[in-house]
């Protein structure tokens, strides 16, 4: 049964569907759907379901079609860790649908060390409704919970020494919170997550996510959302017909947030603004990344 949409949700608009080369292969290689017209159709199913339980922006025009992982400069070293370090464990936080922690583990990050985590278990199902997998096909290990809730992730200092680590690492199939793996965490994917927070929050969210980065060098955390050129502020835009309130950094002061989590020369921090059109309006994506050294 169709569910009504209140009054001041935009309705769904096909229009908005569009799928470059890189994600029409990737969808169709996971899916199985190799006609053009049945894949966009069934893509359409789902958004329409995924839309009425929980009327996301990022839902309605398509985010979760776009693979944002594979585009950053960090991609690559984070494929590197899965291969060369030992039990590394990479964390998509904000995963919706999880299209990006698929990417990875199709470009050979070990699945059963891959964590996932959004507010509710329902979008992750609806991932695997869109992919036409199972928890048995595609058994990376999904945790539904507010990263703000201590009880989901507590912040602690960010460890100093690997010898900080005593306990073995739990099984990731039995986690109900992210806090049993803090300092444990090779790789931590946050994109179109921060730019959801406003400025406090967002530090918040970076101390939280800091402690559970593993000490060893080359642990990263990296991503991409809305920003800001040339200083930190309040941005409004209309995009796809929906006015969004956000609170963006610029790359200076992205760095600066950072600086002030991890101690001096813990870490490298990296942060680049692009220019993008949505919706035939330009605004800028900060991409960044932030490395223990």
């Amino acid at each position: 049964m169709a569910h009504p949409l209140p009054d001041n949700r935009p309705p769904i608009d096909q229009n908005l569907y569009a799928l470059d080369e890189e994600s029409s292969t990737f969808f169709k290689s996971q899916t199985g759907i190799s006609d053009d017209s049945a894949l966009r159709e069934h893509i359409l199913s789902v958004q329409a379901k995924a839309y009425a339980f929980k009327p996301y922006p990022c839902i309605r025009a398509f985010g979760f079609t776009r693979l944002k992982i594979s585009k950053l400069p960090a991609y690559q070293g984070v494929l590197t860790l899965g291969r060369e370090r030992k039990d590394a464990i990479l964390l998509d936080i904000g995963c919706c649908f999880g299209n990006d922690a698929r990417k990875a583990v199709v470009d050979g990050f070990p699945v059963r060390n891959v964590l996932t985590s959004d507010l509710r278990r329902e979008l992750w199902d609806f991932g695997h409704e869109l992919f036409k997998s199972t928890p048995e096909t595609f058994p990376a290990h999904f945790i539904a919970g507010d990263a703000l809730e201590p009880s989901m992730l507590e912040i602690i200092p960010p460890l100093d020494a690997v010898n900080s680590l005593d306990d073995p690492c739990p099984d990731l199939s039995t986690l109900t919170s992210l806090n049993p793996v803090r300092g444990r965490v090779s790789a931590i994917h946050a994109s179109s997550f921060f730019h959801l927070f406003g400025e406090q929050k967002q530090l918040h969210l970076a101390r939280a996510l800091a402690g559970l980065l593993s000490p060893l060098p080359g642990s990263v955390i990296f991503g991409s959302h809305v920003g800001r050129r040339d200083e930190k502020g309040p941005l409004t835009e209309p995009v796809f017909g929906q006015e969004i309130n956000m609170f963006c950094h610029c790359p200076s002061s992205w760095e600066e947030m950072w600086n002030t989590v991890f101690k001096e020369g813990m870490v490298s921090v990296k942060g680049k603004v692009k220019q993008v059109n949505r919706d035939g309006k330009p605004f800028w994506m900060l991409g960044w990344s932030v490395t223990r050294l």
